[in-house]
């Protein structure tokens, strides 16, 4: 008998710098070991694939003036960034917890954080809706600080498995835990004309909502299911196939992120839970208590802002952001999905 050749594998050629598909980002998805890559992906501007870079770490740490010994609560998990540096101001004394409802990044923090030596004995995370957080302000007696960043993470945005860019193909999902709820794909199948209408409206003042819902009509109609990312996106380009040729292109990648927007807040019914987050947070903090909350568009600013003015009027907050804090130039530049964020605070009496 003839011996078999041994064949040399060799490893998936790293595809240029920068590479385009999730899948070839490999020296990005580990960080630990390809350390120079990550910072010449940052230093592009650019996001690396599997990370998350935390937005307004600075004013957040000088307004909640986080001292040893007291008890917090990262709202938001997502890639932890902004929870260790908060544990890094508690210096081993008092607690921090932390909620994250996407099972699968929240475990991935988790074993993060806990490697770089923050044990069960000062960092505590729970999978759950940040709506739910008395239930565990009851355990903890309270916050002393607290902080809710309501943008999507990085990392959910770039994997396209996840749904949440029209950029990559991937299945139409949406959801922050995709073993609840329905997908965007199925919301589509089962939505209204008017119905859709009102959504894009409402969730992201999308000009051409009725010709964007009447174009997934029609391709519904004739059996064409709109199950992945890509097919949302040619819905679009199709609906807006009426506007010059000069402005179309710009036009559809801004109905695209609307599209995608209000699609992402109706499967996971995000204006509800920030309305019931923001009822609950007066009497989760401590007196004196602080919270910074982070939003990235008009919707979710408007509640935030909205609820922190009737609290103050009422007497509930002693005192609040009287305009929204932004990131700085050079944070602007050094990470883009920093441009449309917005940053309230608010001081409980």
């Amino acid at each position: 008998m003839e011996e078999k050749e041994n064949v040399h594998k060799r490893r998936v050629r790293y595809a240029g710098t920068h590479p385009r598909k999730y899948q070839e980002k490999y020296k990005e998805l580990q960080p630990e070991k390809y350390a120079d890559t990550i910072e010449k992906v940052i230093r592009k501007g650019s996001t690396p694939a599997g990370m998350h870079l935390s937005i307004c770490v600075n004013e957040i740490l000088d307004f909640l003036q986080i001292q040893p010994g007291q008890v917090g609560l990262d709202a938001t998990l997502g890639y932890g960034g902004h929870s260790e540096q908060m544990l890094r101001c508690l210096d081993g004394q008092g607690h921090l917890y932390a909620l994250d409802v996407d099972p699968e990044e929240s475990q991935k923090t988790t074993k993060r954080l806990r490697t770089l030596g923050y044990g069960a004995e000062i960092f505590t995370v729970r999978q759950m809706n940040f709506a739910d957080m008395d239930q565990v302000a009851q355990e903890a007696g309270g916050f002393d600080f607290l902080l809710a960043d309501l943008g999507v993470s990085s990392m959910q945005i770039d994997n396209p498995k996840r749904g949440f860019s029209y950029k990559t193909e991937g299945p139409l999902d949406l959801r922050m835990n995709q073993q609840k709820g329905i997908s965007a794909a199925k919301r589509l199948q089962e939505v209204s004309q008017e119905e859709l209408v009102g959504m894009l409206m409402e969730n992201a003042d999308e000009p051409y909502a009725k010709e964007i819902a009447k174009e997934v009509m029609l391709r519904r109609r004739r059996g064409n299911r709109i199950e992945t990312t890509t097919q949302l996106k040619e819905a679009i380009e199709a609906a807006l196939f009426m506007l010059p040729a000069l402005e179309q292109k710009e036009a559809v990648k801004k109905s695209c992120q609307r599209t995608f927007q209000a699609l992402r807040i109706d499967v996971n019914r995000e204006y509800e839970v920030l309305y019931e987050f923001l009822e609950k947070l007066p009497e989760v903090l401590k007196p004196g208590g602080r919270a910074a909350i982070l939003t990235f568009h008009s919707g979710e600013d408007r509640l935030v802002k909205k609820s922190f003015k009737r609290f103050l009027k009422e007497g509930i907050y002693c005192e609040i952001a009287e305009d929204a804090i932004r990131p700085s130039r050079e944070e602007c530049a050094r990470n883009s999905r920093a441009k449309s964020t917005k940053m309230r605070w608010a001081i409980r009496a």
